[in-house]
């Protein structure tokens, strides 16, 4: 099957890597421009061009693809059997869903209609499931909207993040992609529309989506902290400047008081939370400042009991 590929971030690698061992002809990567990185800002090629220099695969980056006659007629020159869209940061147009036979073909991190949007690990980790996975479908203009082609789930562990949980989804969507398309070649696949009112949202994460709500319970606010790796993070204020929780768990504490307030026994710190939880705080950093660990905290700022967070 001739393919054009289009993708840009890490978690799109291992499904460009797969269709290339599987033997698939993939005539073109399609990847975002190279964007500078770094504290240095130098500019650097996203992941997935990367990946196609080393297949020795030819790739471009336009800039824009909506309106671009000269990538549109570059891809209608191929005639792909199939388009395949990981992560590729763009809306793909009308002209080019409509361009190959088989459709542009999406993978998903998520259990569609759950999910849909720009974070699907994060927010399915931050709502505290405990089942994901990846689906491959069929684009379409809507977002997340298309017919599914297969899916397959994934546990979510405990001490899951979606640092940790992305790379094995990536993995199951490049297994499942490859099957997806077999099956496809062989015409032993039916899409099966989405149950639309089934569907819920992962919007683009914000900082203010790490800002911590004392008013949570623990355990909620510990699976905010676990989906927003590495970024927003979880974070609070502490006397007018900001501090970021690097290593929290949800704890046990008998001392009551209001949600924010900080209770210290022996060594540790902990925060309380909304009904009568409370969060242990194991590492912290402090505005400006390096991590450093509970005691370090006491130690150094010796809160006052019940002294306030938020």
């Amino acid at each position: 099957m001739k393919l054009v590929f289009c993708g840009t971030p890490q978690f799109a690698v291992p499904s460009l890597e797969r269709l290339a061992a599987a033997g698939f002809d993939i005539k073109l990567v399609v990847t975002q421009p190279d964007r500078p990185q770094g504290r240095g800002m130098e500019l650097t090629a996203p992941p997935v061009k990367q990946s196609a220099q080393k297949l020795n695969l030819p790739v471009i980056q336009p800039e824009k693809i909506k309106k671009n006659e000269e990538f549109q007629a570059q891809l209608s020159a191929l005639q792909p059997e199939a388009i395949i869209v990981v992560g590729y940061g763009r809306i793909i147009p009308p002209w080019m869903l409509t361009l190959p036979p088989h459709g542009n073909i999406n993978v998903h991190a998520s259990l569609l209609p759950k999910y849909r949007g720009a974070a699907p690990v994060q927010w399915a980790i931050a709502n505290g499931e405990k089942v994901t996975g990846v689906t491959t479908m069929l684009l379409n203009e809507g977002l997340d909207t298309g017919d599914v082609l297969l899916q397959r789930d994934m546990a979510i562990l405990p001490e899951d993040t979606s640092v940790t949980l992305w790379p094995r989804l990536a993995a199951l969507g490049a297994e499942l992609l490859v099957e997806t398309l077999t099956r496809l070649e062989l015409k032993k696949i039916t899409s099966v529309p989405q149950e639309h009112p089934m569907a819920t949202l992962a919007p683009i994460l914000k900082k203010e989506d790490g800002l911590i709500d004392f008013r949570r319970k623990a355990g909620d606010i510990y699976n905010r902290f676990r989906g927003f790796q590495p970024w927003p993070g979880a974070y609070t204020q502490f006397r007018g400047k900001n501090l970021k929780f690097i290593n929290i768990q949800p704890g046990a504490t008998t001392r009551l008081g209001p949600p924010g307030a900080l209770h210290a026994a022996g060594e540790e710190l902990y925060a309380i939370c909304g009904n009568g939880t409370a969060l242990r705080l194991m590492i912290l950093q402090p505005e400006g400042k390096k991590a450093i660990s509970a005691r370090e905290f006491l130690n150094g700022y010796r809160p006052a009991e019940g002294e306030q967070l938020g």
